[in-house]
C-alpha cells in the first residue's frame, strides 16, 4: 500500500470517528481540539474530504 493510500485511510478513519461522535453524543472532536471553524479545523475537514474522494478508488480494486 502506498504512503498516500495509508494517509488517506487514516484521515477517512478520523473523519468516521468524528462523525460517529457527532451522531451519538453531539460531540465534535475536531472543533473541541482546534476551535469552531478555525483555519486548522477547516484544513482538517478539507483533508478528510479529499481523502474520502481518494478512497472511492478502492471500489475499483480487484480483491480476489
Amino acid at each position: 500500500m502506498k504512503i498516500i493510500d495509508r494517509i488517506a485511510l487514516v484521515l477517512v478513519i478520523i473523519g468516521a470517528i468524528n462523525w460517529g461522535l457527532i451522531g451519538l453524543f453531539g460531540f465534535n472532536l475536531v472543533e473541541s481540539i482546534f476551535g469552531a471553524m478555525s483555519v486548522v479545523s477547516r484544513i482538517i475537514y478539507t483533508l478528510v474530504g479529499i481523502s474520502g474522494l481518494w478512497a472511492i478508488r478502492y471500489f475499483t480494486y480487484d480483491h480476489d
